[in-house]
Formats: C-alpha cells, structure tokens, sequence
C-alpha cells in the first residue's frame, strides 16, 4: 500500500455496542457532501488510506471500521446479519453528525453500502460499488464452509502463524484455501510492510472479524441489487479477482454504470481511480424507477 501524503486523522465515536473507531480526511468546510468509505474483509479502513489521501483536496472523507474489525468494538451478537452491520455504521454517522453523504464500498463494504442505500436512499447520494461478487449457491456454500480460518487464541501463537497466512495466501490464490495451479492469481504479493500492516488490523480482531465477514459471504446481493433507486456506479480493478462477477452484477442493476479502474496500488493509480470516482459524484447519473 502506498504511504499516503495527505493527512489522515482517527476518532472514535460512541454507539451502543461501544465505540466505532474512523478514519478521515479533508475539510468539514469542502464543497459537497461527505464521502463515506466502508472496507473489504478481513481488516480495517486502514486499507483505505490510499483514497483517503486521494480525496483529501477536494472533500471531507470519513472511513469507519465495521464492528468487529480494526479497532471498532465488538457487534452485539455473534450471529449478526448484514442488515445489522449496514445500520451501526448508520448509526455512527449519526453519532458524527453526518447526515447526506456519497457512499463507497469495496468487497464487503460494498454489501454494506447496498443495505444502507435500501434503508436510507434520501441521505445516499450517489453509490459506488467497487469489486462485489455474485456468488452462485455452490460458490456461495463452499465458501461459508472454508473460507474463514478457525482462529483460536492459545499460549503458543498459533494465531499468528494462522492469520499471516490466511492474508497473504489472498493475494496468492483464490480461494485463498484453494493453493493449486488453477487458483493462482498472477498478481503477486505486496510488500512485507504491507502484508504486516494487514495482519495487524485482522490480529486486532482475531476473535470477531469473522462475524461480518460470514454475514457478507450469506448475503444475497442477487434479491438486493434490483431495489436500488439510488444513481450508482459499478467500479473494478482490472485485478481485483471479483472483476468476473461485474457484468452479471451489471445486469441485476441495468440504470448503472460500469467502468473498470486503475485501482489503488500506487499514489498514481489511486488519483486517477479517485477522479473517476470525483467525476461520477460530481454528476451521478438519475436512478430508473
């Protein structure tokens, strides 16, 4: 991940279940809403520091962690539907005094950014989805069954070794579980620094970050995504491994439009992905009834 230039600060505001750890950029006094960006799983907003930075100039950006992840308290019940998690961000929005806002999110983020855009269509105006799967209910069992490692905290470090690999295994193959030739991805691993980052914020969480990350891997998107009335842009890395699934998502959401993005893997790639993200809230599209 690059180091970003800009100035990125971190808060954290109450909710019920305890506190929502933030963070943001830019100036409450910008032009235009708030930009709010929810994260993929596992991790934090931490991997959103390259957007972050990318939007520092031009608006106020505000990036929450999920409950259970990063350094955001705990959710209030272990088997928490997406629908729940999709309200406590709302909810420390509220706490922050955010009320109409643009919406981004990536992978799980993504998910959480459709239910929140169903609940409050008046307060999102524009959504951008970036990299959202389209599981088939083969994939989607498969996953539920093997996807999140089975973290147990013990006097050995076990946990360490275990999520180490289960991040950096990611970037590898995907599946990550699935280490053959026919899974491999052809990006490569990023560097060490980042790899460590990552697996920090997932260690933070160790015992619950698993919670809204098997809510968002049961969410079915394909009975979700035909109610959206909010203008909405369908965004994918050209290496993101989800890029498979954005013409289908695109015919479940025909209003929206579609572009494929740079990404964030360099300070240049992650300035121009945020000038199209820029331009399309600038004038987003009006949502089909």
């Amino acid at each position: 991940m690059p180091e970003p230039q800009a100035t990125i600060r971190r808060g954290f505001v109450d909710v019920a279940e305890g506190q929502v750890h933030y963070r943001t950029a830019g100036s409450s006094a910008a032009a235009g809403p708030p930009l709010v960006l929810l994260h993929a799983s596992p991790g934090s907003a931490k991997t959103l520091e390259p957007l972050l930075a990318a939007f520092a100039d031009t608006r106020r950006v505000i990036a929450p962690d999920t409950l259970g992840n990063g350094d955001s308290s705990a959710p209030a019940s272990r088997d928490a539907e997406l629908s729940y998690f999709a309200a406590a961000h709302v909810r420390a929005l509220d706490a922050l005094g955010v009320h109409d806002f643009d919406l981004y999110g990536t992978h799980t983020g993504a998910n959480l950014a459709i239910e929140i855009a169903l609940s409050h269509p008046e307060r999102v105006r524009s959504l951008i989805l970036d990299g959202i799967s389209l599981y088939s209910e083969e994939e989607r069992t498969d996953m539920l069954t093997h996807y999140l490692p089975d973290v147990q905290i013990d006097a050995t470090g076990s946990q360490l070794h275990l999520i180490w690999h289960f991040v950096r295994d990611a970037y590898l193959f995907w599946p990550w579980y699935r280490r053959d030739k026919e899974h491999r991805r052809a990006i490569g691993l990023p560097s060490a620094t980042d790899l460590h980052d990552k697996t920090l914020e997932v260690l933070k969480a160790a015992s619950t970050f698993h919670i809204s990350y098997r809510a968002a891997l049961a969410y079915r998107k394909e009975d979700r995504l035909p109610a959206l009335r909010v203008p909405t842009l369908l965004a994918c890395s050209a290496t993101d491994m989800l890029i498979e699934y954005l013409e289908k998502v695109g015919g479940l959401l025909p209003q929206a439009r579609q572009v494929t993005t740079p990404g964030v893997g360099s300070p240049e790639a992650a300035r121009r992905t945020a000038e199209i993200f820029e331009a399309f809230m600038r004038s987003p599209a009006p949502a089909k009834v």
